[in-house]
């Protein structure tokens, strides 16, 4: 009796089905750059020690208070050539309703972290196939807003002299800046571009339009922003070119996880395991299942002789 026979492809890679080889690639990159769903413990544990580093190493740059105010004085002669220096007018004319910068004071001190705390929440139990990606921008914004602060030191408006800015904080006797009043000594007071408080609101704005349903959610993730710009020049906390400045490292951000996963954060599978992989153009999509062509049948041939 013959032996029975079964037919394979030939090929290159004939030892190897297609199925297989896929299986055996860098899987352990894979990994990594797959979606998982985030774990509430390692979450907390990370942005606590995140944020404690990212303090830490602000506030360990050296406070260089004669070349902070020397940048300060170019960027502002810089605004004027440009006709953009309006900080000292809105300054002035916000400062002369105490209600309304009072308010600001306290808002640039809080919804800071409160709305970027709450955006990440959010999408840890409504996004979490998107959750690590867009947590990833905001690491690596705040990750290349501290190279900024060593590099340029810059000091804010309310610092500068032979100006007539107002540090409203001190005008109003409010808690509103850890660069102000008795908090001075416990942050650097130099650290002016980029302007996180653009770039996380920003972050936490696009996120927050684009994620959201409900029309008048996805309204306020677009004021956000706005309203955060308005009160960082009317509290004369920093230039409109540190805006500009937070923009950029937010554009970073979201370059190196596009680069890292393959495709936006917004464009991933909201949640993790739901059967989509990503294109190679980039961008989710549903997951193909095995065909014939990837695992090919395996006929058998009669056997021969009597």
């Amino acid at each position: 009796m013959g032996d029975a026979t079964v037919t394979t492809r030939e090929g290159p890679e004939e030892a190897v089905p297609l199925s297989v080889a896929k299986r055996t690639g860098p899987g352990l990159l894979r990994r990594l750059r797959s979606p998982r769903r985030p774990r509430l413990w390692f979450e907390i544990l990370l942005i606590a020690v995140s944020y404690w580093t990212y303090s830490l190493i602000r506030n360990a740059v050296p406070e260089q208070r004669a070349e902070a105010l020397s940048n300060a004085d170019w960027l502002w002669r810089l605004e004027h050539s440009l006709g953009i220096a309006v900080e000292e007018s809105v300054n002035h004319a916000v400062n002369g309703v105490t209600w309304l910068i009072v308010g600001m004071n306290y808002y640039y001190a809080t919804l800071h972290f409160v709305v970027t705390l709450a955006v990440l929440v959010w999408l840890f139990r409504r996004h979490p196939g998107r959750y690590a990606a867009t947590r990833l921008v905001l690491f690596v914004t705040t990750g290349v807003a501290l190279v900024g602060y060593y590099l340029y030191p810059l000091a804010p408006p309310r610092l500068m002299t032979n100006t007539g800015f107002v540090d409203t904080v001190l005008a109003h006797d409010t808690w509103g800046s850890m660069a102000s009043g008795d908090l001075k000594n416990m942050s650097n007071q130099y650290a002016a571009m980029p302007s996180m408080h653009i770039g996380w609101s920003v972050w936490s704005g696009l996120t927050i339009f684009i994620l959201a349903r409900t029309p008048w959610v996805r309204l306020l993730g677009l004021l956000y922003p706005v309203a955060t710009l308005v009160v960082i020049v009317a509290t004369a906390n920093h230039f409109w070119l540190d805006a500009v400045g937070g923009l950029i490292c937010l554009a970073f951000g979201y370059t190196v996880a596009r680069l890292w996963y393959g495709a936006l954060p917004y464009r991933l599978p909201r949640a993790v395991g739901a059967g989509k992989a990503l294109s190679p153009g980039g961008g989710a999509r549903p997951a193909p299942a095995a065909t014939e062509e990837e695992n090919p049948p395996v006929p058998a041939r009669a056997p021969s002789g009597p």
